[in-house]
Formats: structure tokens, C-alpha cells, sequence
């Protein structure tokens, strides 16, 4: 079975950029097929049956490019659908709950952790068990970060209206002197130097995207289905379920260069 095959990458909308990028540049050989599900974001008001249902549907859009490895960049789909994910598919699936949870354990001294994230991640206590799982000893501080993602889509990741944010949201987290923070959402790796200035040089900050493209890294090592070497360049197609112009004009942002193309799908469902 050959190695170059497209790696699948979805996202209920844009924040899933950012692990794209990382995965991106950890892996250059690798081509890339990622689908963002703008027309029913954000997953995170969602029932967990219905984000369940979705991830299917993505799922059966994005093995027609016969993909190596399924990716899902989305903190609430991989709460409540990985699993499902994981017993269906003849293919790996890495989420980017475990791969971030696993690097805050590793990172804190002192066996405390604040874990950000959207109201649905933070409601389904995904990073608490995934935490607990790795060290049953920690203490894990949680915080719903609502506002952060219409910040950082507008682009406004470095301005006082952000700071100010940032200060109410992390006073909690700060309080708890926690030594990790963990940044539970594809969009907060955008807002990394606000959320160190505030929580300080002696708290560390991991983000999904990273450690998840790390990850990715491993996985495809492990399973022989790295791309080693190649003569043409890597490829990396986007598709969308709704309004493709926003989804080039805002991914940017996150991925940090131009998207030229992205095509408009209907998964059904």
C-alpha cells in the first residue's frame, strides 16, 4: 500500500487551520485534504448525536480521496466522536484532545492545569478525563472561553479589546496557580502571546495544534505510511460546506498564507 496517499483533515469551520499548518510544516512531504463544516459551525451547541452524525458524514466525504489518516482538528468532534471514529474506520485517527493533554502533563511541575476551550468542549469534561487518564493526581481548573473565537476571526488577536478579554477569562486560571495552560481550541494559538503576557513567564502554554501534528508524526511512523521523500511538491486541497469567499479570506489568518481555492461540497445529512 503506497505511502503517498492524502492525509483527511476536518474542522466544523476555519480553527482547524491551525493544525493544518503545523502539520504542514512538521510534515512537508505529506499531501493534505481538509474540510471545514462552515455551514453548521460551531459543533460546540450541538447534541452529542448530532456531532456524532456529522463527523460520519465528513468522514465518508473525505475516504473518497482514499486517505492514509484521519485528522479531526475540531475539540468538540473529537469529544464526542472519536471513538465512534476510531471503531469504524480501517484508517488511524488522531484527535486533539489526547496528544494535547498528554504534553500538559508532561509540562506541569507543579500538578496544576487550566484548560481552556468553547462551552462545549469545557462541558464535556474531554480534557479533565484525558488529563486524568494520563495522572489521576492532577488538578485540572477549567475555563469556557466563548469570546475568544469571534475574536479571533475578526483578526483582533492583539488589541486591548483582547487583553482585556483575555484578563477576565484567565483570572480564574491565574488565582488557581496553575503552572500549564492548556489552550483547548484550534482558534487560541492565535492569541499565544496574549495569553503568556497574562498568565506570565512561569506558565507554560501548550496549544492542540502542535502537540496534535506531533502526533500525526507518530502515528504515520509507526503505521510505515510516511512520506518519505517524493519528486513533485505536497499537495493540500480545501473544501467547504458554505461560503468558500469568507472561509479564503479568514483562513489566512490562520494558516498564514494565502488559501487560492477552496470548493464548495454538499456532504448531505
Amino acid at each position: 500500500m503506497s505511502a503517498i496517499r492524502p492525509i483527511g483533515i476536518f474542522d466544523s469551520g476555519i480553527g482547524g487551520l491551525t493544525v493544518l499548518k503545523e502539520i504542514i510544516r512538521t510534515l512537508p512531504n505529506e499531501d493534505t485534504i481538509y474540510l471545514g463544516d462552515t455551514a453548521r459551525v460551531p459543533y460546540g451547541t450541538k447534541s452529542k448525536e448530532t456531532v456524532i452524525k456529522y463527523s460520519l458524514k465528513i468522514t465518508d466525504f473525505l475516504l473518497r480521496f482514499d486517505i492514509k489518516m484521519l485528522v479531526v482538528a475540531c475539540n468538540t468532534a473529537t469529544a464526542y466522536a472519536l471513538e465512534e471514529l476510531r471503531s469504524t474506520l480501517p484508517i488511524p485517527v488522531v484527535g486533539v484532545i489526547e496528544p494535547g493533554a498528554a504534553a500538559a502533563v508532561r509540562a506541569s511541575v507543579k500538578g496544576k492545569i487550566g484548560v481552556i476551550g468553547t462551552e462545549g468542549t469545557i462541558r464535556s469534561s474531554a480534557y479533565v478525563n484525558a488529563i486524568k487518564k494520563v495522572d489521576p493526581t492532577i488538578e485540572v481548573v477549567t475555563q469556557p472561553c466563548q469570546l475568544f473565537v469571534p475574536l479571533v476571526e475578526e483578526g483582533w488577536t492583539d488589541n486591548e479589546v483582547a487583553r482585556l478579554t483575555a484578563e477576565t477569562y484567565l483570572q480564574k486560571l491565574k488565582n488557581a496557580s496553575v503552572d500549564v495552560l492548556l489552550a483547548g481550541c484550534t482558534h487560541y494559538p492565535l492569541l499565544k502571546p496574549i495569553l503568556g503576557e497574562i498568565m506570565g513567564e512561569d506558565v507554560e502554554i501548550i496549544d492542540s495544534a502542535a502537540t496534535t501534528a506531533d502526533a500525526v508524526r507518530l502515528t504515520l511512523e509507526s503505521k510505515g505510511l510516511l512520506t518519505k521523500a517524493r519528486t513533485a511538491k505536497a499537495k493540500h486541497a480545501y473544501y467547504v460546506t458554505d461560503s468558500p469567499e469568507r472561509f479564503m479570506k479568514v483562513g489566512k489568518v490562520f494558516i498564514g498564507e494565502d488559501i487560492t481555492e477552496a470548493t464548495l461540497v454538499d456532504i448531505g445529512g
